[in-house]
Protein backbone atom coordinates (compact mmCIF):
# COMPACT_ATOMS: atom_id res chain seq x y z
CA UNK A 1 0.00 0.00 0.00
CA UNK A 2 1.46 3.34 -1.07
CA UNK A 3 2.17 5.78 1.73
CA UNK A 4 0.92 9.36 1.56
CA UNK A 5 2.77 12.28 3.13
CA UNK A 6 2.20 15.85 4.27
CA UNK A 7 2.75 19.50 3.38
CA UNK A 8 5.59 21.22 5.20
CA UNK A 9 6.28 24.94 5.55
CA UNK A 10 9.74 26.26 6.43
CA UNK A 11 9.70 29.72 8.02
CA UNK A 12 12.77 31.80 7.23
CA UNK A 13 12.25 34.44 9.90
CA UNK A 14 13.70 37.84 10.70
CA UNK A 15 15.33 37.74 14.14
CA UNK A 16 16.16 40.81 16.22
CA UNK A 17 17.11 41.74 19.75
CA UNK A 18 13.52 41.80 21.10
CA UNK A 19 12.64 38.26 22.19
CA UNK A 20 8.92 38.95 22.56
CA UNK A 21 8.78 40.42 19.06
CA UNK A 22 10.68 37.44 17.66
CA UNK A 23 8.16 35.06 19.21
CA UNK A 24 5.17 37.08 18.01
CA UNK A 25 6.54 37.20 14.48
CA UNK A 26 7.02 33.42 14.52
CA UNK A 27 3.46 32.86 15.74
CA UNK A 28 2.03 35.11 13.04
CA UNK A 29 4.01 33.35 10.31
CA UNK A 30 3.02 29.91 11.66
CA UNK A 31 -0.65 30.87 11.53
CA UNK A 32 -0.30 32.17 7.97
CA UNK A 33 1.52 29.01 6.82
CA UNK A 34 -1.37 26.89 8.03
CA UNK A 35 -4.36 29.06 7.11
CA UNK A 36 -2.99 30.38 3.79
CA UNK A 37 -0.68 27.55 2.65
CA UNK A 38 -2.34 24.47 4.14
CA UNK A 39 0.75 23.27 6.00
CA UNK A 40 0.42 20.20 8.22
CA UNK A 41 4.00 20.56 9.51
CA UNK A 42 5.72 23.89 10.19
CA UNK A 43 9.44 24.23 10.89
CA UNK A 44 11.24 27.25 12.37
CA UNK A 45 14.92 28.26 12.00
CA UNK A 46 17.85 27.95 14.35
CA UNK A 47 17.82 30.57 17.13
CA UNK A 48 14.51 32.11 16.09
CA UNK A 49 13.88 33.81 19.45
CA UNK A 50 17.42 35.09 19.93
CA UNK A 51 20.21 36.65 17.90
CA UNK A 52 22.77 33.98 17.05
CA UNK A 53 25.95 34.44 19.06
CA UNK A 54 27.64 33.10 22.17
CA UNK A 55 27.33 36.53 23.78
CA UNK A 56 23.52 36.32 23.46
CA UNK A 57 22.80 32.75 24.52
CA UNK A 58 22.93 33.18 28.33
CA UNK A 59 20.57 36.17 28.36
CA UNK A 60 17.99 34.56 26.05
CA UNK A 61 18.14 31.03 27.49
CA UNK A 62 14.96 29.44 28.84
CA UNK A 63 13.97 26.21 30.46
CA UNK A 64 12.01 23.70 28.39
CA UNK A 65 9.04 23.27 28.47
CA UNK A 66 8.26 25.90 31.12
CA UNK A 67 9.77 28.92 29.31
CA UNK A 68 7.74 31.49 27.43
CA UNK A 69 8.87 30.29 24.01
CA UNK A 70 7.89 26.68 24.70
CA UNK A 71 4.52 27.71 26.07
CA UNK A 72 3.84 29.82 22.97
CA UNK A 73 4.78 27.00 20.60
CA UNK A 74 2.69 24.46 22.47
CA UNK A 75 -0.34 26.76 22.41
CA UNK A 76 -0.24 27.51 18.69
CA UNK A 77 0.42 23.88 17.73
CA UNK A 78 -2.72 22.93 19.65
CA UNK A 79 -4.74 25.85 18.32
CA UNK A 80 -3.94 24.99 14.69
CA UNK A 81 -3.75 21.21 15.08
CA UNK A 82 -0.29 20.93 13.50
CA UNK A 83 3.10 19.36 14.05
CA UNK A 84 5.54 22.13 14.90
CA UNK A 85 9.31 21.78 14.62
CA UNK A 86 10.32 24.57 16.98
CA UNK A 87 13.58 25.57 15.33
CA UNK A 88 16.07 26.06 18.15
CA UNK A 89 16.34 28.20 21.23
CA UNK A 90 19.09 28.57 23.82
CA UNK A 91 18.03 26.17 26.58
CA UNK A 92 18.97 26.43 30.24
CA UNK A 93 18.79 22.98 31.81
CA UNK A 94 16.86 22.88 35.09
CA UNK A 95 19.06 20.22 36.66
CA UNK A 96 22.59 21.44 35.91
CA UNK A 97 22.12 25.02 34.61
CA UNK A 98 24.15 24.17 31.49
CA UNK A 99 23.19 25.82 28.22
CA UNK A 100 22.24 23.89 25.09
CA UNK A 101 21.13 24.74 21.56
CA UNK A 102 17.85 22.86 21.51
CA UNK A 103 15.10 21.92 19.07
CA UNK A 104 11.63 21.04 20.32
CA UNK A 105 8.81 19.27 18.47
CA UNK A 106 5.15 19.82 19.36
CA UNK A 107 2.13 17.66 18.55
CA UNK A 108 -1.28 18.75 17.22
CA UNK A 109 -2.46 18.40 20.82
CA UNK A 110 0.20 20.80 22.04
CA UNK A 111 2.33 18.19 23.81
CA UNK A 112 6.12 18.01 23.65
CA UNK A 113 6.98 15.09 21.35
CA UNK A 114 10.77 15.39 21.28
CA UNK A 115 13.70 17.47 22.41
CA UNK A 116 16.99 17.44 20.52
CA UNK A 117 20.15 19.14 21.76
CA UNK A 118 22.73 20.01 19.13
CA UNK A 119 25.37 17.29 19.22
CA UNK A 120 28.17 18.78 17.13
CA UNK A 121 29.08 22.25 18.36
CA UNK A 122 30.19 24.89 15.87
CA UNK A 123 33.85 25.45 16.72
CA UNK A 124 35.72 26.64 13.63
CA UNK A 125 38.53 28.97 12.62
CA UNK A 126 38.76 30.13 9.00
CA UNK A 127 41.52 32.77 8.70
CA UNK A 128 40.15 35.79 6.91
CA UNK A 129 36.67 34.28 7.16
CA UNK A 130 35.07 33.45 10.49
CA UNK A 131 36.09 32.25 13.95
CA UNK A 132 33.37 30.91 16.22
CA UNK A 133 33.30 28.68 19.31
CA UNK A 134 29.90 27.55 20.51
CA UNK A 135 31.61 25.39 23.14
CA UNK A 136 32.67 28.53 25.00
CA UNK A 137 29.06 28.77 26.20
CA UNK A 138 27.13 25.70 25.07
CA UNK A 139 27.28 22.02 25.96
CA UNK A 140 26.80 19.42 23.25
CA UNK A 141 23.91 16.98 23.39
CA UNK A 142 24.36 13.22 23.39
CA UNK A 143 21.05 11.79 22.21
CA UNK A 144 19.40 11.41 18.81
CA UNK A 145 15.72 12.31 18.43
CA UNK A 146 13.03 11.09 16.04
CA UNK A 147 9.32 11.82 15.76
CA UNK A 148 6.47 10.09 13.93
CA UNK A 149 4.43 12.42 11.71
CA UNK A 150 1.49 11.08 9.69
CA UNK A 151 3.16 7.80 8.77
CA UNK A 152 6.66 9.25 8.37
CA UNK A 153 9.61 8.99 10.72
CA UNK A 154 11.61 12.21 11.00
CA UNK A 155 15.12 12.64 12.38
CA UNK A 156 16.40 15.89 13.88
CA UNK A 157 19.73 17.68 13.57
CA UNK A 158 20.88 21.27 14.02
CA UNK A 159 23.09 23.28 11.65
CA UNK A 160 26.67 21.97 12.05
CA UNK A 161 25.23 18.46 12.56
CA UNK A 162 24.48 18.50 8.83
CA UNK A 163 28.19 18.05 8.09
CA UNK A 164 28.33 14.67 9.81
CA UNK A 165 27.06 11.92 7.53
CA UNK A 166 27.37 9.40 10.36
CA UNK A 167 24.47 11.05 12.17
CA UNK A 168 22.30 11.01 9.06
CA UNK A 169 23.14 7.34 8.50
CA UNK A 170 22.10 6.47 12.04
CA UNK A 171 18.73 8.08 11.36
CA UNK A 172 18.36 6.15 8.10
CA UNK A 173 19.22 2.95 9.96
CA UNK A 174 16.39 3.80 12.37
CA UNK A 175 13.95 4.01 9.44
CA UNK A 176 13.72 7.80 9.00
CA UNK A 177 12.07 9.14 5.85
CA UNK A 178 13.06 12.76 6.40
CA UNK A 179 15.80 14.75 8.13
CA UNK A 180 15.14 18.26 9.40
CA UNK A 181 17.98 20.67 10.19
CA UNK A 182 17.28 24.15 11.57
CA UNK A 183 20.53 25.95 10.80
CA UNK A 184 22.25 29.30 10.43
CA UNK A 185 25.17 28.94 8.04
CA UNK A 186 27.19 32.11 7.57
CA UNK A 187 28.26 34.10 4.53
CA UNK A 188 31.49 32.11 4.16
CA UNK A 189 30.22 28.53 4.49
CA UNK A 190 26.68 29.13 3.24
CA UNK A 191 27.48 29.79 -0.42
CA UNK A 192 29.95 26.89 -0.45
CA UNK A 193 28.23 24.15 1.50
CA UNK A 194 24.58 24.81 2.46
CA UNK A 195 22.97 23.31 -0.64
CA UNK A 196 25.78 20.82 -1.13
CA UNK A 197 25.31 19.33 2.34
CA UNK A 198 21.50 19.28 2.14
CA UNK A 199 21.63 17.45 -1.18
CA UNK A 200 24.44 15.22 0.06
CA UNK A 201 22.52 14.07 3.11
CA UNK A 202 19.42 13.50 0.95
CA UNK A 203 21.47 11.44 -1.50
CA UNK A 204 23.27 9.50 1.27
CA UNK A 205 20.07 8.51 3.02
CA UNK A 206 17.55 8.63 0.13
CA UNK A 207 15.39 10.84 2.33
CA UNK A 208 13.74 14.22 2.22
CA UNK A 209 15.89 16.90 3.83
CA UNK A 210 14.68 20.28 5.08
CA UNK A 211 17.07 23.05 6.16
CA UNK A 212 15.66 26.17 7.84
CA UNK A 213 17.73 29.34 8.21
CA UNK A 214 16.96 32.71 9.74
CA UNK A 215 16.52 35.50 7.19
CA UNK A 216 19.66 37.45 6.39
CA UNK A 217 20.32 40.64 8.34
CA UNK A 218 23.44 42.41 7.01
CA UNK A 219 23.56 44.56 10.16
CA UNK A 220 23.67 41.61 12.56
CA UNK A 221 26.80 40.50 14.37
CA UNK A 222 26.38 37.08 12.73
CA UNK A 223 24.98 37.23 9.20
CA UNK A 224 22.98 34.15 8.13
CA UNK A 225 23.08 32.84 4.57
CA UNK A 226 19.34 32.13 4.32
CA UNK A 227 18.22 29.91 1.42
CA UNK A 228 16.02 27.58 3.45
CA UNK A 229 15.20 24.59 1.28
CA UNK A 230 13.51 21.23 0.85
CA UNK A 231 15.41 18.50 -1.01
CA UNK A 232 13.75 15.27 -2.18
CA UNK A 233 15.17 11.71 -2.00
CA UNK A 234 16.61 12.09 -5.52
CA UNK A 235 18.71 14.97 -4.06
CA UNK A 236 16.74 17.52 -6.08
CA UNK A 237 15.97 20.93 -4.56
CA UNK A 238 12.18 21.16 -4.80
CA UNK A 239 11.65 24.46 -2.96
CA UNK A 240 14.00 27.22 -1.83
CA UNK A 241 13.95 30.73 -0.37
CA UNK A 242 16.37 33.52 -1.15
CA UNK A 243 17.95 35.52 1.68
CA UNK A 244 14.87 37.50 2.80
CA UNK A 245 12.10 36.57 5.21
CA UNK A 246 10.01 33.93 3.43
CA UNK A 247 7.83 30.84 3.75
CA UNK A 248 8.96 27.79 1.78
CA UNK A 249 6.24 25.22 1.12
CA UNK A 250 6.68 21.69 -0.25
CA UNK A 251 4.73 18.44 -0.32
CA UNK A 252 6.57 15.48 1.20
CA UNK A 253 5.59 12.35 -0.73
CA UNK A 254 6.50 9.19 1.15
CA UNK A 255 5.87 7.11 -1.97
CA UNK A 256 8.86 8.88 -3.54
CA UNK A 257 11.02 7.76 -0.61
CA UNK A 258 9.94 4.15 -1.12
CA UNK A 259 10.45 4.29 -4.89
CA UNK A 260 13.98 5.72 -4.70
CA UNK A 261 15.06 3.18 -2.12
CA UNK A 262 13.59 0.30 -4.16
CA UNK A 263 15.14 1.47 -7.44
CA UNK A 264 18.62 2.17 -6.03
CA UNK A 265 18.88 -0.24 -3.03
CA UNK A 266 22.18 1.01 -1.63
CA UNK A 267 21.43 0.15 1.97
CA UNK A 268 20.93 -3.55 1.26
CA UNK A 269 24.08 -3.50 -0.90
CA UNK A 270 26.42 -1.94 1.66
CA UNK A 271 29.54 -4.02 2.41
CA UNK A 272 29.71 -3.37 6.12
CA UNK A 273 32.13 -6.29 6.45
CA UNK A 274 34.72 -4.14 4.65
CA UNK A 275 33.94 -0.68 6.01
CA UNK A 276 35.45 -1.11 9.49
CA UNK A 277 38.96 0.30 9.84
CA UNK A 278 40.34 -3.08 10.94
CA UNK A 279 39.45 -4.45 7.50
CA UNK A 280 42.56 -2.64 6.21
CA UNK A 281 44.72 -5.05 8.20
CA UNK A 282 43.35 -8.16 6.53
Amino acid sequence: MARAGFRIALLQLKVGADKAQNIENALAKIRSAVTDKGARVVALPECFNSPYGTQHFPAYAEEIPSGETSRSLAAIAKELGIYLIGGTIPEKCRTDSKLYNTCTVWSPEGSLLATYRKIHLFDINIPGGITFRESDVLTGGSTLATVAIDGAKVGLGICYDMRFDELARLYRNQGCDMLIYPGAFNMKTGPLHWELLARGRANDTQSYVATISPARDPAAGYVAWGHSMVVDPWAKVVAEANEEEATVVADVNLQTVDEVRAQIPIFSQRRTDLYAMNALDK
